[in-house]
Parts: structure tokens; sequence; C-alpha cells
């Protein structure tokens, strides 16, 4: 039997540092409610793609900024990322959406996939600044 056998030399080994619990300044704030409310119009045009419309925004889906600045910290951090990266994920999506539009094509179906993405992502960031 060829089994690995390690033998950690904890000597050497640090701490991680404590949890800094910083709370987010005034452009932070500013910055996340403007990517997200960026975030939400592109959601808007794949809803008009997917032939859904433009639906209202509940007090827990408008309220998240300033929710995730109340609680900072790693919950803050941790809403910012996921933010950024929902942007990322829309960017290219809406953009190939709008070439297939452009070109006469249907993208229903396209649309509501991303849709549904937007929202199962957008549903996990929500989780991370609850409306308590």
């Amino acid at each position: 039997m060829n089994a690995l056998s390690h033998e950690f030399d904890l000597s050497n080994a640090t701490m991680l540092p404590p949890l800094d619990r910083h709370a987010p300044t005034a452009r932070d704030q500013t910055n996340l409610a403007a990517q997200w409310d960026a975030v939400h119009e592109a959601a808007a045009a794949i809803g008009v793609l997917a032939q859904l419309g433009r639906p209202e925004e509940s007090e827990a889906v408008t309220g998240l900024p300033r929710r995730a600045a109340a609680i900072g910290g790693y919950q803050y951090d941790m809403v910012l990322r996921g933010v950024d990266d929902l942007a990322a994920v829309m960017q290219p999506g809406l953009r190939a959406l709008l070439a297939l539009s452009a070109g006469g094509r249907d993208t229903t179906s396209a649309a509501l996939t991303l849709w549904r993405e937007f929202h199962a992502s957008r549903d996990a960031i929500i989780a991370l600044a609850p409306d308590s």
C-alpha cells in the first residue's frame, strides 16, 4: 500500500487575524448601491427580452446596500463581492442577448434562463444581509 503520511510542523503556524469589523465608508456604500441598481437595470432589460416585463422590487431587494453597510465587516465584503460577480455574469449575457435581438432572433428562451440565474444569485446575495 502506498499511503502518504505527513507530519505537520505547527511551530511556524500563525493564527488567523481577527475579523475586521470595519464600517464601510460613504463612498463604499454609494458604489455598492450604484452597482446594485445597475444589475437591476440589466435584469429589467433581460426581463423585457424574456417577455416578462419589469417587476416591482420589494424593500428586501432595494434595501440590500443599506442593510449590508449596517452589518459591515466580512458580510459587507461578501455582499460587495457577490454583487460584483453578479454584474460580471450579467454583462456578457445581456450583450449576447442584445446581439441576438439585433439580428432579429428570438431571445425569449435564453433571456428566461439568464433571468432565472439572476434571481437565484440575487436571492443568495440578499441572504447575506437578511431583512430583519
